[in-house]
């Protein structure tokens, strides 16, 4: 067993110890409430505790790139979308984008779909609490090979559910979705997704896909610029949108991130609107 499949296998270990010590958490503070047990309140928070702790070692280690990967140029791909985007939690602005390394999300990108100034649904206080997915332009909208590829990972399955676009629903996904998607592991947090190998160790993840939309399936051949599935709003989402990202291996749980560039248009930053041409547009 060589090195990097042994650090492989660590990381995996330890986001298992991450989400059992979760578990144990919630058991934990179930069991006091039920049984009115009568051992010291920070007994319960233990576990927490050492979660917290894991999987800071975690983000600042075992998730963090190599200094070979993080020093490599950036990999250049085909957009996944075409028309009119807009950016969000771009690597452009800083890095992990995400907050964090896990799940392979250093150099990861968000965009949402903007045909128009004023097509997206924005952001609202108290109402409506929620919005159909349907009820934001990026839904259903084709994803794309960045790459030539192969298919070596398809999740379908999970459901599109309604929008978190209020001040309350976003806190119930922050507070309470979120830590329950933890539990649940990568397949809850990235939803329906697809990951594509481009070769030289290099692989495409594009999450939140909607459910039923796959036009491929595992080890099957793709062409750049081919369709392969749709936008969705399944996982850990909060309105429909692309998250793609590029890893080193094929498995979110203990793959790290790479960094990417679009031809044509590089890495737009937070809040960057750009337009991705269609390449059956392009001239040949």
């Amino acid at each position: 067993m060589g090195p990097g499949t042994a650090k492989r296998r660590a990381r995996k270990l330890g986001m298992l110890g991450f989400r059992f010590l979760l578990v144990a958490f919630f058991a934990l503070v179930a069991a006091a409430v039920i049984f009115d047990l009568s051992h010291p309140w920070w007994w319960n928070l233990a576990p927490l505790l050492l979660a917290f702790v894991l999987v800071t070692v975690l983000n600042r280690t075992g998730g963090a790139p190599d200094s070979t990967r993080a020093a490599r140029e950036p990999v250049e791909v085909a957009p996944p979308v075409t028309g009119r985007w807009s950016a969000l939690n771009s690597p452009a602005d800083r890095t992990p984008s995400h907050g964090t390394h896990a799940y392979g999300q250093t150099f990861a990108i968000d965009i949402v779909a903007e045909p128009e100034p004023g097509a997206r649904p924005g952001f609202r206080v108290l109402w409506p609490l929620v919005r159909r997915s349907s009820d934001f332009p990026a839904f259903g909208a084709p994803l794309l090979a960045v790459a030539d590829g192969t298919v070596v990972r398809v999740e379908d399955g999970r459901r599109d559910h309604l929008s978190r676009t209020s001040l309350p629903a976003l806190l119930y996904l922050m507070l309470v979705e979120g830590d329950l998607r933890q539990l649940g592991g990568v397949r809850r947090i990235v939803g329906n997704h697809v990951v594509l190998d481009l070769g030289d160790g290099v692989h495409a993840l594009y999450a939140h896909v909607q459910r039923g939309s796959f036009t491929v399936r595992e080890g099957d051949r793709v062409r750049a610029g081919q369709p392969i599935a749709r936008c969705g709003n399944s996982g850990n989402s909060s309105e429909p949108h692309v998250h793609f990202q590029l890893m080193d291996g094929p498995d979110p749980d203990t793959a790290r991130g790479l960094p990417f560039t679009w031809r044509g248009l590089g890495v737009p930053r937070n809040g960057e609107v750009f337009r991705a041409d269609d390449p059956a547009s392009a001239p040949a």
